[in-house]
């Protein structure tokens, strides 16, 4: 097995970090509202027909959903850890 080294850590600050780990799971719910958002564009900008085309819409919309669902999970479980340190969608309101 290969021995790799321990990467440098830099000290957390206060002041220019966000705060804790439910910003870190806000960041990552926006993410993956993102990255639906864009599936669901390409998939409604598919211009070729034909039943290989509505089988790669129905499965790329599927893919949509469950990064909306994960998100979703995501904001939920940072709303139980704790407000928002800046403005973000509603834990309550879906991608």
């Amino acid at each position: 097995m290969t021995h790799l080294p321990h990467a440098p850590r830099r000290r957390p600050n206060p002041r220019t970090d966000q705060a804790g780990p439910a910003e870190g799971l806000r960041g990552h719910a926006a993410a993956l509202c993102s990255h639906a958002a864009r599936l669901r564009l390409a998939a409604a900008e598919l211009d070729w027909e034909g039943p290989e085309a509505e089988a790669l819409r129905a499965e790329v919309s599927a893919l949509a959903s469950r990064c909306a669902a994960a998100a979703n999970g995501l904001r939920l479980a940072a709303a139980r850890l704790g407000p928002p340190a800046r403005p973000h969608r509603s834990a309550y309101e879906p991608c």
